[in-house]
């Protein structure tokens, strides 16, 4: 199939579709009218769309955490013990099948039911099928998201809706890119067109199904106009596949400033391109990821940073904000540490949300450069694919136009290289092909020099590293000692 930005026709789509079942035993239990009306059946308490849409009409911030085991009634009770202090509940998958590689996710059950603990480091829902995946969902009160990190998430897709969770994380960049070193591109593109126009055929009997695509990318040093651009394109194919609830997201990068600008602009820029586009019957939500590098091992010292992105994620007028907890320097956090990740976070957001962050010059000017800085991009994207989206999105990898800094992927350049200036903001070190204007990037070097002079060294690669690994040292400017 080629690809390009359209609407898969339908029946193209129904023939890859019994390929796709096909894939893994588990997916022969899987009937879309039998699908459409268990989703029909839930209660509006467990729809995604709906509790992101009452958010944003009472300007709330809802709490959601990453969570995961291998073994069904150990999820059922973990998510049990966390639907009591968050909003909205996920099902992380894990990292086998995130790869395909069903037959090790079967060993991993296998090992796990023996050692009477999870040895996977998620919930394996392709293996367990249809029917203990709905089982899960029947157990709960909230709602449940699918978060993983799949290239290719279609059979994943299909199981899963059936079994009733009402959101879908993920796309065929940002679950790339920072994901998988060799999977194509062009075809993780194709496979989540499958993805969303299965979310559409769910849209067209009345079944709102809610569609993120994973903005924090590779969480390191990534500035705000990427992670945007990546966003809004994403989104841009979503709806073309017939998806009404898109929420967009973004990883914190630690300046306040910035990080209000980025999700403030997001929200703007996906109306401008959406809208662009002949998109206006949609709902957009925006969500704000915690901090997602390095975490400082002293757990007083990690709820710190912690509390410090619930308070942007509230000013910032985000819908959700996904919750890091105190263990997040030590592996996988247990269900304790989780729920005090949460109950912090939601401490913080009561106590700032009547609060609102001033409109000041500076506020002002970090949204228009953020703007300008997608504009340019998403315009060179667009000139590539000859009005394209999808066709220019793999020819701007290929350029270098789009680039993900630290991002594994062979597709991606990685010539580009962010680092902090004096305040703490990200800017552009080295720029690669990315096609930023003149005078923006005469911007960053002059806000990068001036953090040179403060700290009596030249502007180097040492500063990147030494940023890297800034917070879990306690700080957020990787300043020299």
């Amino acid at each position: 199939m080629e690809l390009v930005n359209k609407k898969i026709d339908l029946k193209d789509f129904l023939t890859q579709r019994e390929t796709v079942l096909q894939t893994w035993p588990t997916g022969g239990d899987v009937d879309l009218d039998e699908a459409v009306a268990f989703q029909l059946s839930l209660p509006e308490s467990m729809r995604f769309s709906l509790a992101l849409l009452n958010a944003d009409r009472t300007g709330r911030t809802l709490c959601q955490p990453r969570a995961g085991v291998a073994l069904v009634d150990e999820h059922i009770a973990l998510l049990q013990g966390l639907e009591k202090c968050c909003d909205l509940l996920p099902t992380t998958i894990d990292a086998y099948t995130r790869l395909n590689r069903y037959e090790d996710a079967e060993a991993g059950i296998t090992k796990s039911k023996e050692a009477g603990t999870s040895l996977l480091n998620g919930f394996p829902a392709v293996n367990h099928g249809l029917a203990e995946c709905r089982r899960v969902v029947q157990s709960l009160t909230k709602p449940v998201q699918v978060r993983h990190g799949t290239p290719d998430a279609r059979l994943l897709a299909e199981i899963t809706l059936a079994a009733g969770f009402t959101a879908y994380e993920g796309g065929g960049i940002s679950y790339n890119i920072p994901y998988a070193k060799k999977a194509s591109l062009e075809k993780s593109l194709l496979d989540w067109q499958y993805c969303d126009r299965l979310v559409g055929l769910y849209e067209e009997r009345g079944v709102r199904i809610n569609r993120e695509p994973f903005g924090p990318l590779s969480g390191t040093l990534v500035p705000p106009f990427v992670s945007h651009a990546i966003a809004i394109i994403e989104g841009l194919l979503a709806l073309r596949q017939g998806v009404k609830s898109i929420t967009l997201g973004y990883g914190q990068a630690g300046n306040m400033i910035q990080d209000i600008a980025a999700i403030r602009s997001l929200r703007e820029l996906a109306h401008e391109y959406f809208q662009a586009e002949g998109f206006d019957d949609y709902e957009l939500s925006t969500v704000f990821h915690q901090w997602m590098g390095g975490f400082p091992d002293n757990e007083s010292m990690a709820f710190s940073v912690i509390c410090w992105g619930s308070v942007v994620a509230a000013l910032s007028g985000a819908t959700k904000v996904i919750v890091k907890t105190p263990h997040e320097a030590r592996g996988i956090p247990t269900m304790a540490a989780n729920c005090q990740g949460i109950d912090a976070t939601r401490q913080t957001l009561n106590m700032v949300r009547e609060q609102v962050f001033p409109d000041s010059e500076r506020l002002s000017r970090e949204i228009a450069l953020i703007k300008r800085e997608v504009r340019a991009v998403l315009d060179k994207v667009y000139e590539l694919g000859e009005g394209d989206v999808a066709v220019g999105t793999v020819r701007a990898f290929a350029a270098g136009v789009l680039d993900v800094p630290f991002a594994p992927a062979a597709c991606n350049a990685g010539k580009m290289l962010p680092v902090r200036d004096n305040e703490g903001a990200v800017r552009i070190f080295q720029k690669g092909q990315v096609p930023l204007p003149d005078d923006v990037l005469a911007y960053h070097r002059d806000l990068i020099a001036e953090r040179a002079r403060a700290e009596g060294r030249e502007p180097a690669f040492q500063m990147v590293v030494d940023d890297i690994y800034a917070i879990s040292k306690s700080k957020l400017i990787g300043r020299p000692r």
